[in-house]
């Protein structure tokens, strides 16, 4: 392995010979000499010299020996710096992806001035801050501010959120990335629920912040039930197990969830969530869930941390599963009307509001569709 520090014997050929090859080896060591730490401040400003004066060589290939060789040193005159990244895009993209040396200020001109190639480039670099972000989501290009959006090293401002999800709705290239952030704003999670499939639906409320409600109502699209029916056999239980799964381990199974799931008559799902909080098989929560005495589900809301007051609400709601499957029935008005009927009976006061409206509103809800259907149908 050839030395890559400068040599006399490298002078002196570049001196008989100063070709091109020679000229970019040269950068390649002087590169490597001015990273050297045992360099005295004439050397280093001797370097730095050679520097300035190969930035202007003619052959890019020169240049681009420089800008890679120089790309990751932190002591780079800033000036060689922003030349080599105002350079044709060979030279530049070195530079631009990695420098430390290039500030705010120089990276958003690159971002105002420069094609999409480079703009990539910036928005891939291990730390974007918020306002070269904004640059980036401001050229509208779609490459690049899915760059941005899937690098973890961005921060990137609420503002500057909602222009990505105004400007690229209807871009799954931009969503599927933004989806798989790490962390996402609450407003930002919610507006893209209504804009992404249902895979990365999923991925939102098992990953991301957002409201009870709308985890509850994204619970249910998920397992692809209607609202308020009961259980038809076709979600297999990995499935189920699969999901509650997820839930868990991003801190989502929450008691409200697991709750409201019952009450549009998810009882496969109940039963698995009570099982994983309460770290027991599967098998023995249904057991306890269906237990004919009153201590068996009052155990198990206890061992999984389920606050007592929702155990009159959870109770009511098996009760009309139960008819229902016992009848045979799969009628979504009589549901509606048992659900409201036995909830309200079972809680009078000892349930939240907020709990208590969102079941009826999305009972009611169910309601208007069936109404909506049967104008339709008529």
């Amino acid at each position: 392995m050839s030395d890559k520090k400068l040599t006399s014997a490298d002078v002196a050929r570049l001196l008989q010979d100063p070709n091109e090859e020679n000229r970019a080896d040269a950068a390649v060591k002087v590169a490597d000499t001015f990273a050297s730490a045992d360099l005295s401040d004439t050397e280093r400003a001797i370097a730095k010299d050679i520097f300035r004066a190969m930035v202007r060589d003619a052959a890019v290939r020169v240049r681009q020996a420089l800008s890679e060789s120089l790309k990751e040193n932190p002591d780079v005159p800033h000036d060689v710096a922003r030349s080599l990244a105002k350079d044709v895009e060979d030279v530049a993209l070195p530079v631009i992806e990695k420098s430390s040396v290039l500030t705010d200020e120089d990276l958003i001109e690159i971002v105002r001035t420069r094609g999409a190639a480079l703009q990539q480039a910036v928005a891939g670099r291990e730390a974007v801050s918020e306002d070269v972000a904004d640059a980036l989501v401001d050229t509208r290009d779609e490459n690049v501010v899915a760059t941005l959006v899937a690098n973890e090293g961005a921060d990137i401002a609420g503002g500057t959120y909602d222009k990505v999800l105004d400007a690229f709705k209807d871009s799954d290239i931009v969503k599927t990335p933004l989806v798989q952030r790490g962390e996402l704003p609450i407003s930002v999670a919610e507006r893209l629920v209504t804009m992404v499939s249902e895979r990365l639906r999923e991925h939102i409320m098992t990953h991301h912040e957002i409201s009870s409600g709308m985890a509850a109502d994204l619970l249910l699209a998920s397992r692809e039930r209607a609202t308020v029916s009961l259980l038809d056999g076709s979600e297999t239980e990995t499935t189920v197990a699969e999901l509650v799964d997820q839930l868990q381990r991003n801190g989502r199974l929450t008691p409200t969830l697991i709750v409201r799931a019952l009450c549009m008559g998810d009882t496969t799902f109940f039963e698995a969530a009570l099982a994983a909080l309460a770290d027991i098989p599967t098998a023995n929560a249904y057991t306890l869930v269906h237990d004919r005495g009153s201590l068996g589900m009052k155990r198990l809301f206890e061992a999984a941390g389920i606050p007592p007051q929702f155990l009159k609400v959870a109770r009511a709601a098996l009760e009309v599963s139960a008819e229902m499957i016992a009848t045979g029935g799969d009628d979504r008005e009589m549901f509606r009307q048992l659900m409201i009927e036995r909830v309200l009976t079972a809680v009078e006061d000892e349930v939240d509001t907020e709990n208590l409206d969102y079941l009826i509103g999305k009972l009611q809800r169910v309601e208007r569709h069936d109404e909506d259907l049967a104008l339709q149908n008529g």
